[in-house]
Protein backbone atom coordinates (compact mmCIF):
# COMPACT_ATOMS: atom_id res chain seq x y z
CA UNK A 1 0.00 0.00 0.00
CA UNK A 2 1.56 3.61 -0.67
CA UNK A 3 1.09 5.75 2.75
CA UNK A 4 2.69 8.64 0.36
CA UNK A 5 -0.44 9.55 -1.48
CA UNK A 6 -4.08 8.91 -1.04
CA UNK A 7 -5.37 7.43 -4.30
CA UNK A 8 -8.82 8.12 -4.42
CA UNK A 9 -11.23 8.82 -7.49
CA UNK A 10 -13.18 11.76 -6.64
CA UNK A 11 -15.93 12.70 -9.53
CA UNK A 12 -15.30 16.10 -11.37
CA UNK A 13 -16.50 19.21 -9.67
CA UNK A 14 -17.78 17.29 -6.90
CA UNK A 15 -16.54 19.77 -4.42
CA UNK A 16 -18.01 23.37 -6.04
CA UNK A 17 -22.18 21.60 -6.28
CA UNK A 18 -22.07 20.08 -2.44
CA UNK A 19 -20.64 23.09 -1.05
CA UNK A 20 -23.49 24.62 -2.91
CA UNK A 21 -25.95 22.06 -1.50
CA UNK A 22 -24.30 22.10 1.81
CA UNK A 23 -24.60 25.79 1.96
CA UNK A 24 -28.35 25.13 0.89
CA UNK A 25 -29.16 22.91 3.27
CA UNK A 26 -27.53 24.67 6.66
CA UNK A 27 -28.94 28.06 5.59
CA UNK A 28 -32.44 26.61 5.58
CA UNK A 29 -31.75 24.71 8.88
CA UNK A 30 -30.48 27.42 10.58
CA UNK A 31 -33.46 29.75 9.49
CA UNK A 32 -31.26 31.84 7.49
CA UNK A 33 -33.51 31.45 4.60
CA UNK A 34 -36.33 29.69 3.57
CA UNK A 35 -37.07 26.73 1.67
CA UNK A 36 -37.78 26.82 -2.00
CA UNK A 37 -41.22 25.24 -3.00
CA UNK A 38 -39.44 25.15 -7.12
CA UNK A 39 -37.36 22.36 -7.77
CA UNK A 40 -36.59 23.39 -10.99
CA UNK A 41 -34.95 26.42 -10.06
CA UNK A 42 -33.46 24.57 -6.79
CA UNK A 43 -31.76 22.22 -9.25
CA UNK A 44 -30.55 25.17 -11.97
CA UNK A 45 -28.87 26.88 -8.86
CA UNK A 46 -26.90 23.49 -8.11
CA UNK A 47 -26.33 22.64 -11.91
CA UNK A 48 -25.94 26.11 -12.87
CA UNK A 49 -23.20 25.41 -16.03
CA UNK A 50 -20.98 28.40 -16.06
CA UNK A 51 -20.01 27.82 -12.37
CA UNK A 52 -20.37 23.94 -12.05
CA UNK A 53 -16.81 22.79 -12.40
CA UNK A 54 -14.82 25.39 -10.92
CA UNK A 55 -16.60 27.83 -8.69
CA UNK A 56 -16.84 30.33 -7.81
CA UNK A 57 -19.18 28.49 -5.05
CA UNK A 58 -22.11 30.98 -5.40
CA UNK A 59 -24.40 30.55 -1.81
CA UNK A 60 -28.40 29.76 -2.26
CA UNK A 61 -28.72 33.22 -0.63
CA UNK A 62 -27.19 34.92 -3.87
CA UNK A 63 -28.56 33.07 -6.70
CA UNK A 64 -31.14 31.32 -6.47
CA UNK A 65 -33.89 34.15 -5.98
CA UNK A 66 -32.08 35.03 -9.64
CA UNK A 67 -33.54 32.23 -10.78
CA UNK A 68 -36.99 33.09 -9.10
CA UNK A 69 -37.17 36.42 -10.41
CA UNK A 70 -37.91 37.36 -13.68
CA UNK A 71 -34.89 38.76 -16.33
CA UNK A 72 -34.82 40.88 -19.35
CA UNK A 73 -31.89 41.26 -20.98
CA UNK A 74 -29.48 44.09 -19.94
CA UNK A 75 -27.47 45.45 -22.80
CA UNK A 76 -24.56 47.07 -20.37
CA UNK A 77 -24.61 43.81 -17.96
CA UNK A 78 -23.88 41.79 -21.23
CA UNK A 79 -21.16 43.95 -22.78
CA UNK A 80 -19.44 43.80 -19.62
CA UNK A 81 -20.07 40.30 -19.27
CA UNK A 82 -18.33 39.84 -22.67
CA UNK A 83 -15.81 41.66 -21.57
CA UNK A 84 -14.68 39.82 -19.04
CA UNK A 85 -14.82 36.87 -20.87
CA UNK A 86 -12.39 38.11 -23.15
CA UNK A 87 -10.32 39.27 -19.96
CA UNK A 88 -10.51 35.62 -18.51
CA UNK A 89 -9.75 34.29 -22.04
CA UNK A 90 -6.45 36.37 -22.30
CA UNK A 91 -5.07 35.28 -18.30
CA UNK A 92 -5.89 31.58 -19.50
CA UNK A 93 -4.85 31.34 -23.47
CA UNK A 94 -1.94 33.70 -22.41
CA UNK A 95 -0.82 33.92 -19.12
CA UNK A 96 -1.64 30.86 -17.63
CA UNK A 97 -0.82 28.35 -20.48
CA UNK A 98 2.58 29.66 -21.31
CA UNK A 99 3.52 29.91 -17.76
CA UNK A 100 2.24 26.14 -17.66
CA UNK A 101 4.36 25.15 -20.32
CA UNK A 102 7.86 26.41 -18.43
CA UNK A 103 6.71 25.58 -14.90
CA UNK A 104 6.21 21.97 -16.24
CA UNK A 105 9.35 21.85 -17.70
CA UNK A 106 11.38 22.94 -14.70
CA UNK A 107 9.23 20.82 -12.17
CA UNK A 108 9.30 17.77 -14.10
CA UNK A 109 13.31 18.18 -13.91
CA UNK A 110 13.95 19.81 -10.72
CA UNK A 111 16.78 17.47 -9.88
CA UNK A 112 18.83 18.87 -13.22
CA UNK A 113 18.45 22.62 -12.98
CA UNK A 114 20.13 25.21 -10.61
CA UNK A 115 18.37 27.10 -7.35
CA UNK A 116 18.00 30.15 -9.75
CA UNK A 117 15.81 28.19 -12.41
CA UNK A 118 13.83 26.53 -9.61
CA UNK A 119 12.78 29.84 -8.06
CA UNK A 120 11.49 30.91 -11.88
CA UNK A 121 9.76 27.53 -12.04
CA UNK A 122 7.98 28.51 -8.38
CA UNK A 123 7.34 31.90 -10.19
CA UNK A 124 5.83 30.79 -13.55
CA UNK A 125 3.82 27.85 -11.69
CA UNK A 126 2.18 30.50 -9.29
CA UNK A 127 1.03 32.80 -11.99
CA UNK A 128 -0.06 29.45 -13.72
CA UNK A 129 -2.31 28.62 -10.94
CA UNK A 130 -3.56 32.91 -10.44
CA UNK A 131 -4.23 33.01 -13.98
CA UNK A 132 -6.06 29.64 -14.48
CA UNK A 133 -8.64 29.59 -11.85
CA UNK A 134 -9.18 33.42 -12.07
CA UNK A 135 -9.54 33.19 -15.57
CA UNK A 136 -12.06 30.30 -15.17
CA UNK A 137 -13.57 33.01 -12.31
CA UNK A 138 -13.95 35.74 -14.81
CA UNK A 139 -15.65 33.67 -18.02
CA UNK A 140 -17.95 31.93 -15.61
CA UNK A 141 -19.07 35.18 -14.00
CA UNK A 142 -19.26 36.88 -17.62
CA UNK A 143 -21.10 34.04 -18.70
CA UNK A 144 -23.62 34.52 -15.90
CA UNK A 145 -24.17 38.37 -16.69
CA UNK A 146 -25.02 37.36 -20.38
CA UNK A 147 -27.85 35.14 -18.85
CA UNK A 148 -28.63 38.45 -16.76
CA UNK A 149 -27.01 36.56 -13.20
CA UNK A 150 -24.82 38.22 -11.01
CA UNK A 151 -22.11 35.59 -9.72
CA UNK A 152 -20.02 36.70 -6.78
CA UNK A 153 -16.46 38.02 -7.22
CA UNK A 154 -13.69 35.05 -6.47
CA UNK A 155 -10.51 37.24 -6.90
CA UNK A 156 -9.65 40.62 -6.21
CA UNK A 157 -6.26 41.40 -7.43
CA UNK A 158 -4.60 39.33 -4.26
CA UNK A 159 -0.62 39.85 -5.66
CA UNK A 160 -1.71 43.74 -4.34
CA UNK A 161 -2.04 42.50 -0.31
CA UNK A 162 0.06 43.61 2.42
CA UNK A 163 -0.10 40.81 4.98
CA UNK A 164 -1.32 37.51 4.62
CA UNK A 165 -4.58 37.35 5.91
CA UNK A 166 -5.55 40.04 3.57
CA UNK A 167 -4.26 37.84 0.63
CA UNK A 168 -6.58 35.04 1.90
CA UNK A 169 -9.57 37.69 1.66
CA UNK A 170 -8.58 38.37 -1.71
CA UNK A 171 -7.73 34.72 -3.48
CA UNK A 172 -10.86 32.10 -4.30
CA UNK A 173 -12.81 34.74 -2.10
CA UNK A 174 -16.15 32.20 -2.39
CA UNK A 175 -14.08 29.05 -0.98
CA UNK A 176 -12.51 31.17 2.16
CA UNK A 177 -15.89 33.06 2.84
CA UNK A 178 -17.44 29.29 2.78
CA UNK A 179 -14.87 28.04 5.40
CA UNK A 180 -15.60 30.80 7.32
CA UNK A 181 -19.17 30.34 7.36
CA UNK A 182 -19.70 27.09 7.68
CA UNK A 183 -16.17 25.48 10.04
CA UNK A 184 -15.09 28.38 11.24
CA UNK A 185 -17.89 30.17 12.84
CA UNK A 186 -19.08 26.74 14.18
CA UNK A 187 -16.41 25.61 15.56
CA UNK A 188 -16.78 29.13 17.73
CA UNK A 189 -14.50 31.32 15.46
CA UNK A 190 -12.28 33.38 17.72
CA UNK A 191 -14.75 33.76 20.33
CA UNK A 192 -13.59 30.80 22.72
CA UNK A 193 -9.94 31.60 23.62
CA UNK A 194 -6.58 31.84 21.86
CA UNK A 195 -5.82 28.19 21.32
CA UNK A 196 -9.60 27.38 20.41
CA UNK A 197 -8.67 30.18 17.64
CA UNK A 198 -5.39 29.04 17.08
CA UNK A 199 -7.03 25.63 16.59
CA UNK A 200 -9.85 26.79 14.26
CA UNK A 201 -7.48 28.79 12.28
CA UNK A 202 -5.52 25.06 11.60
CA UNK A 203 -8.70 23.11 10.99
CA UNK A 204 -9.88 25.66 8.44
CA UNK A 205 -6.85 25.73 6.32
CA UNK A 206 -6.20 21.83 6.60
CA UNK A 207 -9.00 20.82 5.26
CA UNK A 208 -9.05 23.78 2.69
CA UNK A 209 -5.90 22.02 1.87
CA UNK A 210 -7.33 18.50 1.33
CA UNK A 211 -10.21 20.18 -0.64
CA UNK A 212 -7.88 20.57 -3.34
CA UNK A 213 -6.56 17.21 -3.48
CA UNK A 214 -6.37 13.66 -2.07
CA UNK A 215 -2.91 14.10 -1.30
CA UNK A 216 -0.58 14.29 1.56
CA UNK A 217 1.18 17.59 -0.35
CA UNK A 218 -2.09 19.38 -0.04
CA UNK A 219 -2.86 19.10 3.28
CA UNK A 220 0.53 20.16 4.27
CA UNK A 221 0.01 23.11 2.18
CA UNK A 222 -2.40 24.29 4.19
CA UNK A 223 -1.00 23.38 7.26
CA UNK A 224 1.70 25.86 6.20
CA UNK A 225 -0.56 28.48 5.23
CA UNK A 226 -1.95 28.49 8.52
CA UNK A 227 1.35 28.57 10.16
CA UNK A 228 2.03 32.18 7.80
CA UNK A 229 -1.32 33.19 9.20
CA UNK A 230 -1.25 32.35 12.79
CA UNK A 231 1.02 35.13 14.12
CA UNK A 232 -1.37 37.84 12.92
CA UNK A 233 -4.33 36.20 14.67
CA UNK A 234 -2.03 36.04 17.84
CA UNK A 235 -1.01 39.52 17.32
CA UNK A 236 -4.58 40.53 16.45
CA UNK A 237 -3.58 41.99 12.77
CA UNK A 238 -5.44 39.61 10.73
CA UNK A 239 -8.13 42.59 9.96
CA UNK A 240 -5.79 44.89 9.51
CA UNK A 241 -5.86 46.01 5.86
CA UNK A 242 -9.54 46.13 4.56
CA UNK A 243 -9.11 49.01 2.08
CA UNK A 244 -7.39 48.89 -1.51
CA UNK A 245 -3.40 49.84 -1.09
CA UNK A 246 -2.22 52.87 -2.05
CA UNK A 247 -5.57 54.18 -2.69
CA UNK A 248 -6.16 57.22 -4.95
CA UNK A 249 -2.36 56.74 -5.80
CA UNK A 250 -0.09 56.10 -8.43
CA UNK A 251 2.42 54.00 -7.30
CA UNK A 252 2.85 52.11 -3.69
CA UNK A 253 4.78 53.88 -0.60
CA UNK A 254 8.41 51.73 -0.28
CA UNK A 255 7.02 50.26 3.01
CA UNK A 256 4.01 48.81 0.71
CA UNK A 257 6.10 47.34 -2.03
CA UNK A 258 8.12 45.09 0.11
CA UNK A 259 4.97 44.18 2.00
CA UNK A 260 3.50 42.85 -1.37
CA UNK A 261 6.78 41.29 -2.21
CA UNK A 262 6.90 39.59 1.24
CA UNK A 263 3.47 37.97 1.26
CA UNK A 264 4.10 37.03 -3.22
CA UNK A 265 7.12 35.55 -1.78
CA UNK A 266 5.74 33.54 0.94
CA UNK A 267 2.92 32.68 -1.72
CA UNK A 268 5.56 30.87 -3.78
CA UNK A 269 7.38 29.01 -0.95
CA UNK A 270 4.17 27.37 -0.09
CA UNK A 271 3.58 26.60 -4.05
CA UNK A 272 6.39 23.74 -4.05
CA UNK A 273 4.02 21.73 -1.80
CA UNK A 274 0.55 22.40 -4.05
CA UNK A 275 2.76 21.50 -7.29
CA UNK A 276 4.82 18.67 -5.97
CA UNK A 277 3.38 14.88 -6.92
CA UNK A 278 4.38 13.64 -3.30
CA UNK A 279 6.64 14.81 -0.38
CA UNK A 280 9.27 13.42 -0.92
CA UNK A 281 9.21 15.47 -4.57
CA UNK A 282 8.66 18.68 -2.85
CA UNK A 283 11.49 18.03 -0.14
CA UNK A 284 14.00 17.15 -3.33
CA UNK A 285 12.82 20.84 -4.90
CA UNK A 286 12.94 22.65 -1.71
CA UNK A 287 16.50 20.92 -1.08
CA UNK A 288 17.56 22.29 -4.51
CA UNK A 289 16.19 25.59 -4.12
CA UNK A 290 17.98 26.42 -1.29
CA UNK A 291 21.43 25.29 -2.23
CA UNK A 292 22.46 28.40 -3.17
CA UNK A 293 23.32 27.44 -6.42
CA UNK A 294 22.69 30.66 -8.08
CA UNK A 295 24.15 30.51 -11.72
CA UNK A 296 23.34 32.94 -14.43
CA UNK A 297 19.02 31.86 -15.66
CA UNK A 298 18.80 30.21 -18.78
CA UNK A 299 17.89 32.61 -20.87
CA UNK A 300 15.34 30.80 -22.95
CA UNK A 301 13.35 30.63 -19.95
CA UNK A 302 13.38 34.30 -19.01
CA UNK A 303 11.44 35.27 -22.01
CA UNK A 304 7.76 35.07 -20.81
CA UNK A 305 8.97 37.40 -17.59
CA UNK A 306 7.69 40.45 -19.34
CA UNK A 307 3.90 39.43 -19.88
CA UNK A 308 4.04 38.65 -16.31
CA UNK A 309 5.01 41.94 -15.57
CA UNK A 310 2.87 43.69 -17.82
CA UNK A 311 -0.27 41.69 -16.32
CA UNK A 312 1.00 42.88 -12.89
CA UNK A 313 1.12 46.51 -14.45
CA UNK A 314 -2.09 46.05 -15.95
CA UNK A 315 -3.91 44.46 -12.92
CA UNK A 316 -2.40 47.36 -10.79
CA UNK A 317 -3.90 50.14 -12.50
CA UNK A 318 -6.87 48.68 -12.77
CA UNK A 319 -6.94 47.35 -8.67
CA UNK A 320 -10.52 49.53 -7.80
CA UNK A 321 -12.21 47.72 -10.94
CA UNK A 322 -14.00 44.41 -11.53
CA UNK A 323 -12.08 42.75 -13.78
CA UNK A 324 -8.99 44.00 -16.47
CA UNK A 325 -10.75 45.20 -19.54
CA UNK A 326 -13.44 47.29 -17.53
CA UNK A 327 -12.04 49.79 -19.42
CA UNK A 328 -15.18 52.60 -19.79
CA UNK A 329 -13.02 55.78 -17.95
CA UNK A 330 -10.94 55.49 -21.13
CA UNK A 331 -11.07 57.11 -24.41
CA UNK A 332 -13.14 55.64 -27.07
CA UNK A 333 -10.24 55.00 -29.16
CA UNK A 334 -8.17 53.63 -26.61
CA UNK A 335 -10.67 51.40 -25.94
CA UNK A 336 -11.46 50.00 -28.59
CA UNK A 337 -7.57 49.23 -29.27
CA UNK A 338 -7.01 47.57 -25.69
CA UNK A 339 -10.04 45.31 -26.95
CA UNK A 340 -8.37 44.63 -30.14
CA UNK A 341 -5.11 43.97 -28.86
CA UNK A 342 -6.55 41.38 -26.26
CA UNK A 343 -8.51 39.56 -28.72
CA UNK A 344 -5.21 39.55 -30.62
CA UNK A 345 -3.52 38.05 -28.11
CA UNK A 346 -6.24 35.56 -27.59
CA UNK A 347 -6.69 34.18 -30.77
CA UNK A 348 -2.60 34.01 -31.62
CA UNK A 349 -2.76 31.75 -28.73
CA UNK A 350 -5.60 30.02 -29.46
CA UNK A 351 -5.11 26.16 -29.90
CA UNK A 352 -2.69 26.02 -27.70
CA UNK A 353 -4.67 25.50 -23.93
CA UNK A 354 -4.36 23.14 -21.37
CA UNK A 355 -6.50 22.09 -18.96
CA UNK A 356 -7.77 23.89 -16.29
CA UNK A 357 -5.67 23.22 -13.09
CA UNK A 358 -8.80 23.74 -10.96
CA UNK A 359 -10.89 20.70 -12.91
CA UNK A 360 -9.25 18.35 -10.72
CA UNK A 361 -10.47 19.52 -7.51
Amino acid sequence: MDYHSLKIILPVGISFYTFQTLSYTIDVYQRKMSATKDPISFFAYVSFFPQLVAGPIERAKNLLPQFLNKREFNYDLARDGVRQIVWGLFKKLVIADNCAFYANGIFGHYTEVNSSTLLLGILYYLFQVYCDFSAYSDIAIGLGKLFGFRLMRNFDYPFFSRDIPEFWRKWHISLTSWFVDYVYIPLGGSRKGLSKKIRNVFVIFVVSGFWHGANWTFVLWGFVCALGFVPYLLLDKNKRYETVVAEGKILPSIKEFFQMSGVTLFIMLSMILFRSENIYDAYGYAKGLFSCSFHPFDLGRLDYLPYILVLLVWEWFFRTKEHGLHVDHLPQFLRWLIYFGTVWSVLYYFGQEQEYIYFQF
